[in-house]
């Protein structure tokens, strides 16, 4: 029997908790890394220090004896109470921190979705989004990454090409059938035409069709691209979607295509970077963007 002052060989304890977890002394041995004789050792050593069986040994492995049931519960509650408290003093291990700078329409039609992906399960970094209309300064370290929205030249920064994107007009389901749902491009530009800040790519598409553009009291113009497609579900007016940045508008039921003509819209969407960026997590995070839209580039 062992001594209220000494503590049982704490070796042990690990296979006589492997032992009762696997019924084998040979799985056991394979959990831990050791040899079947080794942890046979070792249990028999908690064994002589407690003055009592905790295995009945037969044919096909080990099975454990009442006291060793008990036993081993008391165990393993004090193994977890260890663990918890190192994890209470254990220094914790911060996540790395990788910051992306897009515009709020941006963030709202796509990445947003896309987050938690963007940062794994379990997590092994995390984003943090800045959300403003201007450009970042990446070379004055103001963000890590850029989703920016244009041509991909961009001085003394490297720019990949996240996704195209295709234009056509869409409009709300009241409105696309009382323009009879495939409308002539002459019917459209005589319609309010919604659009962002500038109406080039409403000059572009109408050109496309042998339409030339003229701006009316009744267009509208809003900042954020997905006020916009707001405008367009509310019944305002034709809009352009953006497809593939607001297809959602269209799976959802929100948007009627209103021609089934399209163009290539001149600008594209670019995961951008410092020129001299090397860190392991920003270069990891552009990668997975990357890959999520392959099939959109292909």
């Amino acid at each position: 029997m062992h001594s209220s002052q000494t503590l049982p060989p704490l070796d042990g304890l690990t296979a006589v908790v492997a032992a009762h977890r696997t019924g084998s002394f040979t799985a056991a041995a394979e959990s831990l890394e050791l040899t079947h004789g080794a942890v046979s050792r070792r249990v028999q050593a908690v064994e002589r220090w407690l003055g009592t069986p905790l295995f009945e040994r037969h044919g096909r492995g080990v099975r454990t004896t009442p006291a060793g049931q008990r036993f081993v519960a008391q165990v393993e509650q004090a193994l977890g109470a260890i663990r918890d408290s190192a994890d209470r003093w254990r220094p914790r291990r911060e996540l790395p921190t990788v910051r992306i700078s897009v515009v709020p329409s941006f963030a709202r039609l796509w990445l947003l979705p896309r987050l938690p992906a963007l940062q794994e399960s379990p997590a092994r970094r995390r984003i943090e989004l800045l959300v403003e209309h201007r450009v970042s300064d990446l070379a004055a370290g103001e963000s890590d990454l850029s989703v920016r929205y244009g041509r991909g030249q961009w001085r003394g920064a490297r720019a990949q090409l996240l996704f195209a994107e295709q234009l056509f007009p869409v409009a709300a389901p009241e409105l696309a059938a009382n323009l009879g749902g495939q409308a002539k491009p002459a019917r459209l530009a005589e319609m309010p035409l919604l659009h962002d800040s500038d109406t080039s790519q409403w000059r572009a598409w109408l050109g496309e069709q042998g339409v030339r553009f003229r701006a009316k009291a009744a267009d509208r113009r809003f900042e954020d691209y997905d006020l916009v497609l707001a405008a367009a579900q509310a019944g305002l007016g034709v809009a352009l979607l953006r497809s593939p940045l607001a297809d959602q508008a269209l799976a959802q039921g929100g948007l009627v295509r209103v021609s089934r003509q399209a163009i290539r819209n001149v600008a594209g969407h670019y995961v951008v970077s410092s020129a001299s960026e090397d860190r392991v997590a920003v270069l990891q995070v552009a990668d997975l963007l990357l890959s999520m839209t392959a099939a959109l580039r292909r």
